[in-house]
């Protein structure tokens, strides 16, 4: 994957989560319970830091300072995480399925493989 086609991923992601907090904000809140509209805000908040990690990852391998494999399992992290940790919460948020609360640990531990991967990336670096 390609710099810029990270970085055009990351912006789309970044999009959806304004169009997520928006929604949120003037569309849930007065439709869902308050508990409810953190468990969503919680997600959108996920989804808009690890997007914005997207943007970092885009950046690195523009500069050269992160190799074709540290992008692509980089990205590959990131972005699954955002689908099941957020994603997850979304659905949680308007259902009220608890279950869905059991998938989240899995995106969230692709969050922290992600960061903790980029530092791995990192620390091989001349």
């Amino acid at each position: 994957m390609t710099p810029n086609k990270i970085l055009a991923l990351a912006f789309i992601l970044l999009a959806l989560s304004v169009i997520a907090g928006a929604f949120g904000a003037h569309g849930l809140a007065k439709k869902i319970e308050p508990a409810m509209l953190d468990i969503w805000n919680k997600g959108n908040f996920y989804h808009f830091i690890h997007a914005l990690g997207l943007v970092v990852v885009g950046l690195m391998a523009a500069m050269n300072l992160l190799p074709e494999s540290g992008q692509k399992w980089s990205v590959i992290l990131l972005v699954f995480g955002i689908i099941v940790f957020s994603g997850s919460l979304y659905l949680l948020a308007v259902t009220g399925i608890r279950l869905l609360g059991a998938v989240t640990p899995f995106g969230g531990v692709s969050f922290i493989a992600a960061w903790v991967y980029l530092a791995m990336q990192m620390m091989k670096q001349p």
